[in-house]
């Protein structure tokens, strides 16, 4: 644990990327490959399923600490970190450990999971003992599943390739899979990541899916797109879609359904396993998964057993656009699916799903990634053309004879329950993350809804702000101002958009106004007013206001505008 922890202290300890990438290749190069494939697994993502119940654990070291719990309370809010609160408050160790991260996880950290409340606390009290100070921390962090050093995945996969002398996008396609949740890393995994390029061989095999390409944000005005893009020509525009992005492998006569997340979500989509059985071994589709009623289940009538005809693909962006608006429902409907944890017969025929394919990337087992976007799609046109499948469909394609048709277009995408527009390069290969050497996809998004909204509670903040009030619940007037009973009803929490400037006046106003104080969190007066700004909304019976909103973040803090004139819940509702 100790080279673990050296490695940890020295990613935490700095902003340098190229610091981060020296402790990385260090570290690597020299620690066993147990240990190594362990640290990959971590700091690529990786999370295990929660070891010890975040009660248990926080009672056990009160007590082992000897703190009243008030104490421990007002220490955990001075620090804002569980884990690090734990460790600076544990007595010092009796005893050394000198055993690596794959012996503390395979013998320790692991079988704290499933194990009786009074056992958990025996276990968690001895190894406090043998842990050295600075091993405290990055063990807790892993017990409680918040490792976060400022280190991305693009981060560990350039060092890994430094170390192995590969490819960075070999390395990628490797580490693919490699964080999915209920994988134990060993020392062969670590072997097969820097193994040494076999020529020819194929990159992935099994079920093992390739890395994303992902797209920039474009936020220039369309008057800029000519000199900046070219010709409209030059690009493929589809709709940007609400919904998960996903891969579906078919591979060995099986197959596998993949989120961007790196989550194996098969199991809960079992319609689009099945469509995947049409497919000829070796494809592999990159497309997005949402909740899709094609005629059947929008005339009521039970979905065939055995579909063969997919919806009819539109040609036209206008039918492009009745193919968003008559098919594909908002993201909300997708959520009732996610949340679920048993698929019953009347959810999947209420909630049907289907794939949006925009992608090809492999076909009869040939990679088609180096090959222009054009192609690609030719090829997945005439794939989808000859094994249909309703829960199948292919993302339509957009037109417009210059860049102002296009952002006419996109200006429905709010009514089509779409985010924006993606454009892709046509003669551009598909890459490897969010890079720009192999090809180019922009996502076009749509402005997001707006509304001003009142502070009405605040709480502290982790990490580096966690000493100031950053996290914020806002509300909206349920009655017009001439309504003497009117009052205001919180709908949203938000904390990013504020600089560091701004973020410490509000802190100061805060601590000014509070009103009561309930544990981490202030009820303040209603004197701040913000304009917020979201993605989507939609009905919630979870929630006081009845709304639910996607992505609430601040947009400017409205100095300007007084509490009374902030907007009502009316107004909200007429958003969906």
């Amino acid at each position: 644990m100790q080279g673990f922890a050296r490695l940890y202290h020295a990613l935490d300890a700095s902003t340098s990327t190229l610091a981060k990438q020296a402790a990385l290749r260090a570290y690597l190069a020299d620690a066993p490959p147990a240990d190594a494939a362990w640290a990959v697994y971590f700091l690529a993502g990786g999370k295990p399923r929660q070891l010890v119940p975040t009660r248990l654990l926080r009672e056990t070291a009160r007590e082992a600490a000897g703190l009243p719990e008030w104490l421990f309370d007002e220490s955990y809010q001075a620090v804002g970190d569980l884990a690090e609160t734990i460790g600076l408050l544990l007595p010092p160790p009796t005893q050394h450990d000198d055993r690596g991260l794959a012996a503390w996880m395979q013998d320790e950290l692991l079988p704290l999971r499933g194990l009786p409340p009074h056992a958990q606390r025996e276990r968690l009290l001895a190894q406090w003992q043998r842990l050295r100070l600075e091993e405290r921390l990055p063990c807790l962090k892993l017990i409680t599943g918040a490792l976060r050093v400022g280190v991305s995945r693009l981060q560990v996969t350039q060092a890994l390739a430094a170390v192995a002398g590969l490819p960075p996008p070999l390395v990628a396609q490797r580490l693919m899979g490699y964080t999915a949740v209920g994988r134990l890393p060993s020392a062969a995994d670590f072997a097969a990541l820097t193994a040494a390029a076999e020529a020819g061989a194929p990159l992935a095999g099994g079920g093992q899916p390739y890395p994303f390409f992902l797209a920039h944000a474009l936020n220039e005005p369309v008057e800029r797109f000519e000199a900046l893009l070219g010709a409209p020509a030059l690009w493929q525009a589809e709709w940007k879609w609400d919904g998960i992005r996903a891969q579906l492998v078919r591979r060995d006569r099986q197959a596998w359904l993949w989120s961007r997340g790196e989550e194996l979500v098969t199991d809960r989509f079992p319609e689009l396993a099945d469509a995947a059985q049409t497919l000829p071994d070796g494809t592999v589709l990159d497309g997005e998964i949402v909740v899709f009623r094609g005629p059947e289940t929008q005339t009521g009538a039970e979905p065939s057993a055995t579909p063969t005809e997919p919806t009819a693909q539109p040609s036209t962006s206008a039918a492009a656009a009745t193919f968003a608006h008559t098919h594909v429902r908002p993201f909300a409907e997708l959520q009732q699916r996610i949340g679920r944890t048993r698929l019953t017969p009347r959810l999947l025929r209420e909630l049907p799903v289907a794939l949006l394919a925009y992608d090809l990337l492999e076909l009869g087992g040939t990679d088609l990634r180096p090959r222009p976007q054009a192609e690609r799609r030719a090829a997945l046109e005439a794939l989808l053309a000859r094994q249909p499948h309703p829960a199948l469909q292919l993302s339509p394609l957009l037109h417009g004879a210059d860049w102002g048709a296009l952002a006419r277009q996109r200006d429905q995408a709010r009514r089509l329950a779409t985010e924006g527009l993606m454009l892709k390069r046509r003669d551009g290969a598909y890459g490897v993350g969010r890079t720009r050497e192999a090809g180019l996809w922009w996502k076009w998004k749509i402005d997001p809804m707006r509304v001003d909204a009142v502070l009405i509670y605040a709480q502290r903040g982790h990490g580096r702000r966690a000493s100031l009030y950053t996290d914020y619940t806002f509300a909206v007037w349920n009655a017009p101002p001439d309504d003497p009973e009117r009052t205001l009803v919180p709908f949203a929490k938000a904390y990013s958009g504020l600089t560091d400037a701004e973020i410490a006046q509000v802190d100061a106003i805060v601590r000014k106004t509070t009103r009561e104080s309930f544990g981490p969190v202030r009820s303040v007066a209603p004197t701040l007013v913000f304009e917020l700004g979201f993605e989507g909304i939609a009905a919630s019976s979870r929630h006081k206001s009845g709304i639910a909103v996607r992505f609430p973040r601040m947009l400017r803090w409205r100095r300007d505008k007084p509490v009374a004139e902030a907007d009502t819940l009316a107004a909200l509702k007429a958003l969906m």
